[in-house]
């Protein structure tokens, strides 16, 4: 109750100036490290893979090797389990000095010379969700030390705070963020835990207000079964959150975990198909050290990367879904066509055929529309609005195409 007190003291002071801050125009893409690499301390046995800034600078060197960075991702982020345990005399966080012996600035230098963005990770609470020192009480002083660190991003999670508090206390630190007079990106987890926590969901019109981008589910692993929790959560769309997604503002699914040990080649197709439809941020979790040729062709498939990124900053809602089977999705984009994403669930081993029109689909232009996939950006045909057609979708993949007014 503290907390609360004291966030609305502030928010009464300081709110006017806790508005928009123009970053995050489309949605952000980069390589956060928490999916793959999760809080991995023990660089004397597995230095290779221990959070550190050797893990932050290789990443970083082959975002821009590998050509990741040519196709749009930009932020490596730092996720937990980064700083020491304590905090210094000052009250000031310190990168944990075995791991990060030169610091988190000379880190941003770096990721800086790559032309690439640093992200970093805090909490809302008293502690991170793996036990390190949160914010809680020291929100301005850490808003502060991410400034001087030249920082690019903040992922301020949840964990060890009460819900009730996030309504008043993540617009104070967008306030401290934006005080400090450096941009930086504000990426919250506030209804993530209201959901979590079945306690109601704040006005998606304020959280929009507060942050560039918002988790509202469960965290994502690498398996098709969570990838499909998330889909099934973005399909229902309980309180119509996807009319909130806008430039400046997106609905955040979580990471992608294309590349990674859980989903076929297919499934992770059709992560990355929704994930683009849905105008999400695309943050890797992979080890680029050792992604499949595959798995780095869908992650850099420009095409869909257009649509992910398409200025108008729509996101697709389901239009409808056979149980177990197929959904359909449509986004609109600025160029005046739609994306359709045809979804299907079934794991039975054959292509399931969907058979439609676009009057059917709900669409409207008298003259038809000319179809394209879009993986590969090949013709599919021409169609007036009543004139059926098929289209043939692998078993758990997505079919993703474009239609353009004739």
């Amino acid at each position: 109750m503290l907390l609360q007190v004291v966030c609305v003291f502030l928010l009464a002071c300081h709110l006017s100036q806790a508005l928009d801050n123009g970053l995050a125009l489309t949605p952000p893409m980069g390589w956060l490290s928490w999916e793959r690499f999760r809080c991995n301390v023990d660089c004397d046995n597995d230095p290779d893979n221990c959070i550190s800034e050797r893990l932050y600078m290789k990443m970083a060197d082959l975002m821009v090797s590998e050509g990741f960075k040519d196709v749009g991702y930009e932020f490596v982020n730092i996720d937990d389990c980064w700083p020491e345990m304590e905090r210094d005399s000052n009250g000031r966080l310190v990168a944990d000095r075995k791991r990060f012996p030169s610091g988190i600035k000379a880190l941003a230098k770096y990721i800086h010379s790559k032309g690439l963005k640093l992200g970093i990770y805090e909490d809302f609470g008293s502690k991170t969700c793996a036990g390190y020192p949160g914010s809680e009480y020291y929100m301005e002083t850490d808003a502060k030390t991410f400034a001087e660190w030249d920082i690019d991003m903040l992922k301020f999670d949840g964990c060890y705070s009460d819900p009730n508090d996030m309504p008043y206390g993540y617009p104070v630190m967008q306030f401290f963020l934006n005080k400090t007079g450096l941009p930086i990106v504000f990426s919250c987890e506030w209804p993530l835990y209201q959901w979590s926590n079945k306690q109601p969901i704040s006005k998606y019109s304020d959280i929009a207000k507060t942050c560039n981008l918002w988790r509202n589910y469960g965290d994502v692993t690498d398996s098709w079964d969570s990838v499909l929790s998330i889909v099934d959560f973005y399909g229902n769309n309980e309180g119509n959150f996807s009319y909130y997604a806008k430039p400046g503002a997106w609905n955040d699914p979580d990471m992608l975990v294309v590349g990674d040990f859980g989903l076929s080649y297919y499934q992770q197709k059709a992560q990355f198909a929704l994930w683009a439809l849905w105008a999400s941020p695309l943050m890797m979790s992979v080890d680029l050290r050792s992604v499949d040729p595959q798995a780095k062709a869908i992650l850099q498939n420009k095409n869909v990367i257009a649509i992910n990124q398409d200025p108008l900053g729509n996101q697709a809602v389901r239009l409808f879904e056979v149980p177990g089977s197929i959904s359909v999705w449509v986004k609109k984009l600025s160029t005046g066509s739609l994306a359709i994403g045809v979804l299907n669930k079934n794991n039975e081993g054959t292509p399931v055929p969907f058979k439609t029109s676009f009057a059917d689909l709900g669409f409207s232009n008298k003259n038809g529309y000319s179809l394209t996939e879009v993986f590969e950006n090949k013709p599919i045909g021409k169609y007036q609005l009543t004139q059926q057609f098929v289209i043939y979708v692998e078993p758990t993949s997505c079919f993703l195409m474009t239609a353009t007014p004739l």
